[in-house]
């Protein structure tokens, strides 16, 4: 999909920058391309290329739904980046998204309907598109581009599908002090994992959304984080998806102990058709034992008397509220979601295993609960594989659903 005349024009603003700039300094030509004779065109020679490769068989059964989904994907995921020319760099990405054999799931865009949702749907395409300029204290950047707030909980990529989530927009992050930084986008279109054609879901979200972190460390190990999230969509699949969230976070070490916690109240914004308000708050505890870190959280996406609830529409949802995936959109009753695990590493094996116990918010109703388990190996610098295993078991919400995954990524 083009990137839009906005994105256009930003970007011919920052090329025509670029192009027109008058003769570098030997600094800026040295730190460019070591070289004094550095120009425009010996940055764009100078660019790296990078390849990935993902495999991926993902495996459904889903209650309720006849016939188990079976889907074999490959990522192929081509990105450039030029060398900086005084303080100016270029980035470009294609993903290709290739389904092998029978199409046994329901890609959202294959029309097979009969089976669960895997939604990895096949197609080509333009991922990143950016020019960006970076100073000492500032970076700003323009067209297509991956955005990645904190641990993603509001704002992420959704790099676990095989098509990820980018963003057409202009981004500023400032760092005006030592311990200070800003960030700030204004969004005009969202690239979605189900993209980049429609189909049961929109590829592309039209936006008129601001996001802001202001991210505070005040001693080493501490940091504070207060963010507003203004998002207004004009074609988001008939959901109200248009909210105004207002939140602070804090992240800090105690010796061994991790700690973190969020707060943030959100409202109906912009064309919303809902009227309503609703809080979050999650706490995140974490201690090494021997080999393993010991984990536990509780999280609450609140509900305003089962009218609606809390929701986080640009998130990585896949990281949060178990990974078979039974709450991407948050039920009007609110969830509570205890999570308890362990994760370790032994060798070249990364490994974690994790159990949620899921409750509304309003009323007394027990969703159910799951168990996850993921292992990752890695075999070389260049290539990992993993397995990554997810069982919903319904209590009163839903549907009983098993999941598992496995994966082989190459990197060139």
């Amino acid at each position: 999909m083009p990137l839009s005349r906005k994105t256009a024009a930003g970007a011919c603003v920052f090329a025509a920058a670029l192009l027109s700039a008058g003769p570098a300094d030997a600094d800026d030509q040295a730190a460019a391309s070591g070289s004094t004779d550095a120009s425009v065109w010996d940055a764009l020679a100078a660019g790296s290329t990078k390849l990935n490769l993902r495999y991926r068989f993902e495996f459904v059964d889903q209650e309720g739904i006849g016939d188990n989904a079976r889907a074999n994907t490959v990522l192929a995921r081509l990105q450039w980046q030029s060398a900086s020319y005084q303080g100016f760099h270029l980035g470009l990405g294609v993903d290709h998204v290739q389904a092998l054999g029978e199409e046994r799931f329901n890609s959202t865009t294959n029309g097979e309907s009969e089976f669960p949702v895997v939604a990895d749907p096949e197609g080509t395409d333009l991922n990143l598109a950016f020019l960006a300029y970076k100073t000492e204290r500032a970076t700003f950047t323009g067209g297509r581009q991956r955005i990645n707030h904190a641990d993603q909980r509001f704002i992420g990529g959704v790099a676990w599908r095989q098509n990820e989530q980018t963003f057409d927009a202009m981004r500023a992050q400032l760092a005006p002090t030592d311990g200070l930084k800003i960030d700030y986008s204004y969004v005009w279109n969202v690239n979605r994992i189900f993209g980049p054609g429609d189909g049961a879901q929109p590829g592309n979200w039209r936006s008129n959304s601001h996001l802001l972190d202001v991210q505070w460390t005040p001693l080493a190990g501490h940091k504070i984080t207060g963010f507003a999230h203004l998002l207004d969509f004009s074609n988001d699949n008939g959901l109200p998806n248009s909210t105004r969230t207002f939140g602070a976070s804090y992240s800090g070490s105690f010796d061994k102990l991790d700690l973190t916690a969020t707060i943030a109240t959100q409202r109906d914004h912009a064309d919303s058709p809902l009227d309503y308000q609703a809080e979050y708050f999650s706490l995140q505890a974490s201690y090494p034992v021997g080999a393993v870190a010991l984990k536990a959280e509780y999280t609450v996406l609140g509900s305003d008397d089962g009218v609606a609830a809390f929701r986080t529409p640009l998130a990585t949802l896949h990281k949060f509220q178990g990974w078979a995936d039974k709450f991407l959109l948050t039920p009007a009753t609110g969830i509570e979601d205890l999570r308890i695990g362990v994760a370790g590493k032994t060798g070249k094996l990364a490994y974690g295993a994790f159990w949620h116990q899921f409750r509304a918010n309003e009323g007394s109703i027990d969703y159910g609960d799951e168990v996850n388990f993921v292992g990752t190996y890695t075999f070389s610098k260049r290539v990992s594989g993993q397995f990554k295993f997810a069982h919903y078991n319904a209590d009163e919400l839903a549907t009983d659903t098993t999941r598992f995954w496995v994966s082989m990524i190459v990197k060139f």
